[in-house]
């Protein structure tokens, strides 16, 4: 494994891994005939890809791109974004992702905060491009994929004329909040290559082969765990990063065979789809030694690994700590929700709501830093504009994670369920106050309650309680006019996922003396929400959706 200085930047890091692993593949894309680019799919190794982004870093430098500048890439799971990427970062240029599902209003706000000085997109995504440049008071030049090759457009203000250092920000990943506004997180040239070391290292029965692995990963490059968490894994270790362009459950088989995949990345919502498909005769013709992610249903662990034939190595991680915590090591405790125990340079402490240690058994918050004396260091460095919120994440020394786990006597960990107001559905963070304030926006609700209730597929979905407003009325029929009305309005400035799949019109929502809501008192204790009388079933209409 490469292991670099703590001082190396990205630039370096990549120039030394190609000089080393020259004629490896380090990107790889599936054949796919339905698919727009790339049909019979592609290999770039070391030496291409770094001249590639050579060629690529001298037209960001020729037009003044540098550090302290931000470029927004809406590119979806196409390679060049990783070119595009590791361009800018050679220059000390920052990275930020923009996600293809938000609608224009969610892209405008990650548009605006992050003040980025450019936006590179896909033809096909340029009008949602456009529409949310309009919702921004924040002007950003705009140019497609195809033209950012040639010559880009000047950034409307100096950079800073320095070397770039390993403690500048890399990428800006946006999470969801919990007071309903996305966090920009800042994730350092350091942080991100640490990732790899620590993802790398790990041992047990996640072990790399030096130039002989070839991990396939389905999920978004917008996020932290394809585009930073198993990439650079693949770089520091001469091996191959096999991207996707989705997580498609019929086409899965057939990637992971003709693309040798040896490490494949999975969350909880893959697992059951794959297990719904019909026997297939490539379904144990492959090469998997381990598959590494997160969510599995406890039911249906065991049932996926006699089946397909390697283990679910589940993991915790998040984008501002995704130091991950594996359980990889024997005898692993299949469906259990076991996610492992901590290793050297990882401190965890499980703590009540006044941050004091509870017994091992006791389910509690998790709280992690690096150590005692270093307790932020290859961490995420905090949240974009946003001091208060990344020291209250900090308080005490050590990073809340909003997860409550619960630690057996032998030191292994256990999920339980997140204390953040976070909804969980197939791999995506939805923040509940988001969706509240676009549905108490609607001028016929008065007061609107979300949580997030299970789902068999995707772990969990979007519930949200309604109080209409006097004179207001619907029946609860998935078809009614003022259903579908609501339905419209979420969908319109909401991404897909975030939009409700169950809907509840409710008398009253309950609340304390202080007007805090207790969504615990919405349903009885012990009963399914999603079978409460009247309860409108929205799933049918939860589709990936154009731009009008």
């Amino acid at each position: 494994m490469l292991i670099p200085e703590e001082s190396a930047t990205l630039g370096q890091v990549l120039a030394e891994a190609a000089r080393r692993w020259g004629s490896n593949p380090l990107l790889a894309v599936p054949a796919n005939p339905a698919r727009a680019y790339a049909p019979q799919g592609l290999e770039w190794s070391y030496a291409e890809v770094a001249a590639q982004v050579k060629t690529l870093s001298e037209v960001y430098a020729r037009a003044g791109y540098g550090v302290g500048h931000r470029v927004g890439l809406l590119l979806e799971n196409r390679p060049e974004h990783f070119l595009h990427k590791l361009a800018m970062n050679t220059l000390g240029v920052c990275c930020v992702p923009l996600n293809p599902d938000h609608r224009p209003m969610e892209m405008a706000y990650v548009i605006g905060h992050a003040k980025l000085d450019l936006i590179i997109t896909l033809d096909a995504l340029m009008p949602l491009a456009h529409q949310a440049l309009a919702h921004t008071p924040h002007r950003a030049p705009l140019i497609s994929l195809q033209a950012a090759s040639g010559d880009l457009p000047a950034p409307l203000r100096p950079k800073e004329v320095r070397e770039v250092h390993a403690g500048d920000i890399a990428s800006i990943l946006y999470t969801s909040g919990t007071t309903g506004r996305p966090k920009g997180c800042l994730l350092s040239h350091r942080y991100e290559i640490a990732t790899g070391q620590w993802y790398a290292g790990r041992g047990g029965l996640v072990n790399f082969a030096e130039g002989r692995e070839r991990i396939y990963n389905p999920l978004p490059v917008f996020h932290v765990n394809s585009l930073v968490f198993s990439f650079f894994c693949a770089l520091l270790t001469g091996n191959c990063q096999i991207q996707t362009d989705r997580f498609q459950p019929t086409r899965w088989f057939e990637e992971v065979h003709s693309s040798r995949a040896t490490v494949v990345h999975y969350l909880g919502v893959v697992v059951p789809m794959l297990l719904n498909q019909p026997a297939h005769p490539l379904e144990r013709d492959h090469q998997v030694r381990f598959a590494i992610g997160a969510g599995v249903d406890p039911q249906r662990h065991a049932e996926f690994e006699a089946r397909f034939g390697y283990p679910l190595i589940e993991i915790w991680g998040m984008t501002e700590m995704v130091r991950a915590i594996f359980d990889a090591d024997a005898p692993r405790q299949v469906g259990t929700r076991a996610f492992g125990r901590t290793q050297p340079t990882l401190e965890v402490r499980v703590a009540d709501d006044a941050d004091q240690d509870v017994p091992d058994g006791t389910p509690g918050e998790m709280l992690l830093r690096y150590s005692a004396e270093t307790p932020r260091r290859d961490c995420f460095s905090g949240y974009l504009d946003d001091e208060a919120a990344t020291e209250q994440a900090w308080r005490g020394g050590w990073f809340h994670t909003g997860d409550v786990v619960v630690r057996d006597p032998d030191g292994l960990l256990h999920f339980v369920e997140r204390r953040k107001n976070i909804i969980r559905r197939s791999g995506e963070n939805i923040a509940a106050a988001e969706v509240e304030a676009v549905l108490q926006a609607h001028p016929a609700v008065a007061q609107a309650a979300v949580l997030g209730v299970h789902d068999d597929v995707r772990e969990e979905e979007v519930l949200a309680c309604v109080v209409l407003k006097p004179g207001q009325q619907a029946q609860p029929d998935a078809n009614d006019p003022l259903v579908q009305n609501l339905l419209a309005y979420c969908r319109d400035a909401l991404a897909y996922y975030k939009v409700p799949g169950w809907l509840w019109f409710t008398r009253e929502i309950p609340t304390t003396g202080t007007q805090k809501v207790q969504k615990h008192q919405l349903f009885p204790a012990g009963t399914d929400p999603r079978e409460a009388p009247g309860m409108i079933d929205l799933r049918p209409f939860k589709k990936r959706q154009a731009l009008h």
